[in-house]
């Protein structure tokens, strides 16, 4: 195994250009979803920088670009309400103090970040474990409501920042759970405007300016400069100013954050996490297929998986967000010409040096600005396709999607995905059991046995002979059915049940046919087991079919 995948340096002037351009469409992205998650811009930061350059290196998709992506960031953004929520209140064991606010903060971050870890220790194993090839075969319907309740999410989670919702302290309303007090609260009128601003930017910047500097960063300039030209405006109806813009970024490296253990909250961390890297791993290796496309190459999904769990490991321990394969900012790259590692990895160098030497110039950056770009981002997750499509879809898939996507948005997004597969599952176990049961041939007169050989034809004719064929892999589901149509068959003194075409059965389809045996019995009846290959034939054998019914 090669240590870093798709590396060459034949291509090393559109890498540079790549990592470069996707760098620059990175940094809004990074900022606006540290912000959502709830740990704040310099978290989203040391993410992109992080799992950027360590899933560049070790993943399986060369010109894939990593970061926090709006799924992950929603389910970031849970995780840490969730634990800041569990620690607010309690006491503090070492001081004996009651947490405060601040206090539950940093616990419930540091908590969170350990969950990070988690999530990408799975992820490398479901890589050494080549689970990369199942991840894929998640049924479209699950995908798609599961993407379009994410990008519901995070649009409704950027209502207060657009409209400018503050209290009397000057705090911004979070949670849209929260929306219901809107009328106790200001609303500021330039807050909406600069969104507005923002987001008719991001839709409608002409293509010949956006292949010089991309939508985001222009909206996010033009934004930051409308507001430092006519700060009047915006400071008209909420007193502080400072509560509108970004304010100041910590700078320099990021340290080293020991994970740390809650004995009560165990469970709900090792699922938070499971979550983390089942959707970081579905988002990467969507992200993969789509840049195969353009770059009409072939990723290695389970080495990818390790790259990104590698990546998402060491954010965590460095207090960065997770991040997955970034769909925009991979196209971004491949579009600049970037094709291999060195630009994903080049992408998150030039983060890193923003960081390091450019954070001050990103603090009167509006959140208004911020939150109308990550309203583009999830109006981009919406699968509007298959919404469009939804009233000539088949309906099993348009249902399944629905209630995916409803899950998603009001209740939990782990739950949605089980009873998406569930439903898929079930749904696909009835098609194939149909086409079983419809496989079987069942033949009594030797008008009916025209398409048989001559073998079977001289059985047929011998009279009263039920020739009884199943076709076809049988798996549980068409077993009772089996037994019901048998049932239905008279007139007969003896059976050939022929399973010359059955490849493989399952346990429950072998006690299928050994009622089949026990109906034949009580009817006196004469059954003959003919064609079952070796494999099919132990497992009758195994399960106590008399030896003298198989030939």
């Amino acid at each position: 195994m090669k240590l870093i995948e798709n590396l060459h340096f034949n291509n090393i002037r559109g890498d540079i250009t790549g990592g470069i351009t996707a760098g620059v469409v990175a940094l809004p992205f990074a900022i606006a979803m540290g912000l959502a998650s709830g740990a704040g811009a310099i978290a989203g930061l040391y993410g992109a920088i992080i799992t950027g350059f360590f899933a560049a290196l070790f993943g399986g998709t060369g010109a894939q670009v990593s970061g926090p992506t709006g799924p992950m960031t929603v389910v970031m953004a849970l995780v840490v309400t969730q634990f800041v929520t569990f620690f607010e209140g309690k006491i503090d064991p070492l001081t004996g103090l009651v947490y405060t606010h601040d206090a539950a903060l940093g616990a419930g971050l540091t908590i969170a970040f350990t969950t990070v870890v988690l999530g990408g220790l799975f992820q490398i194993t479901f890589g050494l474990l080549k689970l990369g090839r199942f991840i894929n075969l998640m049924p479209h319907p699950v995908t798609s409501g599961f993407m379009t309740g994410i990008g519901v999410i995070i649009i409704i989670l950027q209502i207060p920042q657009v409209l400018g919702f503050y209290d009397i302290k000057g705090s911004t309303l979070g949670i849209f759970s929260q929306l219901g007090d809107v009328p106790n609260y200001f609303i500021n009128t330039g807050a909406i405007s600069i969104a507005i601003v923002t987001i008719v930017v991001v839709y409608l910047l002409p293509k010949k300016i956006g292949k010089f500097i991309p939508s985001p960063l222009f909206a996010l300039i033009t934004g930051t400069l409308v507001l430092l030209f006519f700060p009047e405006f915006f400071s008209s109806n909420v007193e502080p100013l400072n509560n509108m813009i970004l304010g100041d970024i910590p700078t320099g490296l990021p340290t080293f954050q020991m994970p740390s253990w809650e004995a009560s909250i165990v469970v709900d961390m090792i699922a938070s996490g499971m979550m983390l890297a089942i959707l970081g791993s579905i988002d990467s290796l969507l992200t993969s297929l789509v840049s195969d496309e353009i770059t009409r190459t072939h990723h290695k999904s389970d080495r990818e998986l390790i790259g990104q769990g590698i990546g998402n490991t060491f954010s965590g321990l460095f207090g960065g967000l997770p991040g997955a394969g970034a769909t925009m900012r991979t196209m971004t790259n491949v579009k600049a010409g970037g094709l291999t590692p060195i630009s994903g990895a080049l992408h998150a160098v030039l983060l890193l040096a923003i960081v390091l030497g450019g954070a001050q110039y990103a603090k009167e950056i509006p959140l208004a600005v911020l939150g109308a770009i990550l309203v583009k981002v999830g109006t981009d997750i919406i699968d509007w396709d298959y919404l469009k499509s939804l009233v000539s879809a088949p309906k099993s898939g348009a249902l399944i999607m629905v209630v995916v996507l409803g899950i998603t948005v009001l209740y939990n997004l782990m739950a949605a995905v089980g009873v998406g597969l569930v439903m898929a599952s079930l749904i696909f176990l009835q098609r194939m059991t149909d086409v079983q049961l419809a496989s079987i041939v069942s033949v009594q007169t030797i008008e009916e046995a025209s398409h048989l050989d001559e073998a079977h034809q001289e059985l047929i004719r011998a009279g009263n002979t039920l020739f009884y064929q199943l076709n076809g892999p049988m798996s549980f589901g068409s077993a009772k059915g089996i037994v019901r149509d048998f049932s239905t068959k008279t007139n007969y003194n003896r059976v050939i049940l022929d399973l010359s075409n059955v490849p493989i059965i399952d346990y429950t389809t072998s006690r299928g046919i050994s009622e089949v045996c026990n109906i034949c019995t009580e009817k006196s009846a004469e059954i003959t087991i003919v064609g079952a290959n070796t494999k099919v034939r132990h497992f009758l054998e195994n399960i106590g079919i008399d030896k003298a019914f198989l030939t």
